[in-house]
C-alpha cells in the first residue's frame, strides 16, 4: 500500500517535504542544456541533492508531454525509486470509460497519482480500483482562481471543496486515497481536516507561493503522514554550476522549518 510506504519513509528520514520536479526547459542551467536529455540532467542532480529529506518527489506531467520528456521522465522515477523515495505524478487526470482506463495505466510507473474529481466517481475508478497505489483528488487547490468553482455553496449549505472531500471519504474503500488541499488556503484547509480526520493531504503552495506552513503541518497530516509540496522553491533555489547545491539547502531548510511544527 502506498500510504504504508509513505510512513516508513517519512518515519526513516524525519521529513514530509514533498521535492516538485518540474524542469521548466526556460530556467535550466545554460551548461546541461547540450545533454542528450536536459531534464533528465537536471532531475539526477537534484535528486542526488535533495533525496536525503524527500519523503517524495512529485513530477508535474505538463513538463514532460513530448518525446525526449516521456524519456526523461522513465529515467527520472527509475533513479528516485533506486534512492529509495516514491512517485507522485501530477497529472490530474480523469476521464471517462476507455480514457479513464488508460490514463490510470500511468500508475504502471508511478507509485501515485493526482486526479481531477470533476467527472464523478466512474472517471477515476479505474484509479481507485489500483489499491496498492496512492489516488490524490483535487480538493482545495492552491492556485488564485481555485474558489471561483471550489467555494461555491451548493443547495446543501456546503461549499464543492467540502463535497469533494466528502465524495472522496466514501472512495476510500481500499485506503488508498488522498486530497490535494493548498496551504495557500489555510482555513479551508482546516476545514476539510476536521471534516475527514483520517485522509493523508498532498499540500501544494508552500516556498514560491507563500503558503501556511504550520498550518500545512498542522492540518496536512493524517497520523502523522502526507506531503508538504514545494517545486520551484527548491528546485530553484540557485542558478548555473552551483543549482542542486542550492536546492539541497532549500531541501533542508524547509523540512526543518516543517518539523518545527510536527509532533
Amino acid at each position: 500500500m502506498f500510504f504504508d510506504r509513505l510512513r516508513e519513509r517519512i518515519s526513516t528520514i524525519d521529513s514530509v517535504v514533498c521535492v516538485g520536479l518540474d524542469p521548466d526547459m526556460r530556467r535550466i542551467p545554460d551548461h546541461l542544456s547540450e545533454h542528450d536529455l536536459p531534464r533528465w540532467a537536471f532531475n539526477r542532480r537534484i535528486i542526488d541533492a535533495t533525496h536525503e529529506h524527500a519523503a517524495a518527489y512529485k513530477p508535474n506531467a505538463a513538463f514532460y508531454e513530448d518525446a525526449d520528456g516521456w524519456r526523461a521522465l522513465r529515467e527520472t522515477i527509475a533513479y528516485a525509486e533506486g534512492k529509495g523515495v516514491p512517485i507522485l505524478l501530477d497529472a490530474k487526470r480523469a476521464d471517462i470509460g476507455n480514457t479513464a482506463r488508460r490514463y490510470a495505466a500511468l500508475l504502471d510507473h508511478a507509485d501515485a497519482i493526482t486526479v481531477n474529481p470533476y467527472l464523478g466517481r466512474d472517471s477515476v475508478e479505474p484509479f481507485l480500483s489500483r489499491e496498492e497505489k496512492g489516488i490524490f483528488v483535487l480538493c482545495r487547490t492552491s492556485n488564485p482562481g481555485g474558489s471561483d468553482i471550489q467555494n461555491l455553496e451548493l443547495e446543501s449549505g456546503e461549499a464543492v471543496y467540502e463535497r469533494v472531500a466528502d465524495l472522496a471519504d466514501g472512495w476510500n474503500e481500499h485506503g488508498n486515497v488522498g486530497l490535494v488541499v493548498g496551504a495557500t488556503a489555510p482555513e479551508e484547509l482546516q476545514d476539510v481536516r476536521e471534516q475527514v480526520p483520517d485522509i493523508p493531504f498532498l499540500v501544494p503552495g508552500v516556498g514560491a507561493q507563500g503558503g501556511d506552513a504550520e498550518a500545512a503541518v498542522e492540518f496536512g497530516l493524517a497520523d502523522g503522514v502526507g506531503l508538504i509540496n514545494s517545486s520551484r522553491g527548491i528546485i530553484f533555489a540557485g542558478e548555473g554550476e552551483q543549482f542542486a547545491r542550492a536546492a539541497g539547502e532549500a531541501a533542508k531548510r524547509l523540512k526543518r522549518q516543517l518539523n518545527r511544527y510536527r509532533t
